[in-house]
């Protein structure tokens, strides 16, 4: 069921991105108009994420992941019918609270209790999600259906998985607990001592917030990229779209069967060093297959970037730490993944989409020297007595 929530956490992503080129035409809106309600729908994500703990503690997972089906999947549904922008707006405030609280949640209950290959086919479920969803939108959109009817069929799809969570709901009291402590200390390794208002704490957190800056920007934008300045097709765009999250599925699922014997930290630096080499074959002059295995290399480098650094919180940081600082990164990776892809609107709208892929290029540099700094702040742990 933790599986199944997050591909239902998925579903809706990436479908704005395929939609757009006609949906802001149907609706009379501006081009660049993406990227403000991408920062609308974010910040009422960061919102619910940051006030996940209690709102768990009260209610428990279960219940959390089958109110945020109800909610986006009557969202999306609402999207499918809207008339004008307004009516954009109000949907997006169910859509992003029903995601915050969930991942949140999730990822800590995930962190504490499972090992880092779950942590990567958690995320990869997500992805699942994530292709699917934009593969049907341009589907539909490509036959003629329109992007309304794509909205229906993911929005229905994603109330059936609430059916699912709903009969399923007693299963989650038969898990036992484990604490944060004894996750860190699994296999005879010493306790960390980090605080969370360290540097290593808020750095983890600036990471989180560029990396799904760049990833969400290059999802919701590659489609426009693709069709405005390189004269690829709808259809063939959206393939890209899905290409981009079908390869961090797929780089998840198979990172799960080595992330255990290599480490979450090589596997995290060798995502980051694959990142930029995709981000920077999508800004060459290359044809429409070097743009395509572009976006397969950049969908492969960002597949681990994700669970390893969130699985390697209770490693890097004292017992008591760990929530704050789980809660602390998805709270700052909704803020960097509204304010970046919204500030990119504003770029498509001036300079046309093609600036967006060097930011993302250029994003993935940096990253890479964050964490980089990140490891050294936070050695890994010794085999030791906890």
């Amino acid at each position: 069921m933790i599986y199944l929530g997050f591909v239902s956490l998925g579903l809706p992503d990436g479908t704005l991105g395929v939609a757009w080129p006609r949906m802001h035409g149907d609706l009379g809106l501006a081009l660049g108009l993406a990227g403000p309600l991408m920062l609308w729908l974010t910040l009422f994500s960061a919102g619910s994420s940051f006030g996940s703990g209690a709102v768990i503690k009260r209610l428990g997972e279960g219940p959390v992941v089958l109110v945020s089906g109800i909610m986006t999947g009557g969202a999306l549904l609402g999207i499918a019918h809207a008339p004008h922008v307004v009516w954009l707006l109000v949907v997006a405030v169910p859509l992003g609270l029903g995601a915050g609280a969930v991942d949140a949640g999730l990822n800590g209950y995930v962190a504490r209790h499972y090992s880092g290959r779950h942590m990567n086919w958690l995320h990869a479920c997500w992805g699942i999600g994530a292709t699917v969803g934009p593969l049907a939108m341009a589907q539909v959109v490509e036959r003629d259906g329109g992007w309304r009817l794509g909205y229906t069929l993911i929005g229905s799809a994603q109330l059936v998985l609430a059916a699912v969570f709903l009969a399923t709901l007693s299963w989650w009291k038969a898990v036992p607990t484990r604490s944060a402590e004894e996750a860190a200390t699994a296999g005879g390794r010493a306790v960390p001592t980090m605080p969370a208002n360290s540097v290593a704490g808020w750095l983890s957190a600036v990471i989180f917030a560029l990396y799904v800056a760049i990833e969400m920007s290059a999802g919701l934008w590659v489609a426009t990229y693709l069709v405005v300045a390189r004269e690829v097709s709808v259809g063939t765009a959206g393939l890209a779209v899905s290409l981009y999250f079908g390869a961090i599925t797929g780089g998840r699922i198979a990172v799960g069967f080595v992330v255990d014997r290599l480490g979450n930290r090589r596997v995290l630096v060798a995502g980051t060093l694959l990142a930029i080499a995709g981000g920077v074959g999508l800004c060459l002059p290359v044809g429409t297959g070097g743009l395509m295995v572009a976006v397969l290399i950049l969908g492969l480098g960002f597949a681990p970037v994700y669970p390893t650094m969130m699985h390697e919180v209770p490693r890097r940081f004292a017992p008591d730490a760990v929530q704050p600082v789980i809660g602390r990164q998805i709270g700052a990776a909704y803020v960097g993944g509204a304010v970046v892809p919204a500030a990119m609107g504003w770029v498509v709208q001036v300079s046309g989409p093609w600036l967006v892929m060097l930011v993302v290029a250029v994003g993935a540099v940096l990253q890479a020297g964050l964490v980089r700094w990140l490891n050294r702040l936070t050695p890994a742990p010794t085999q030791g007595s906890s």
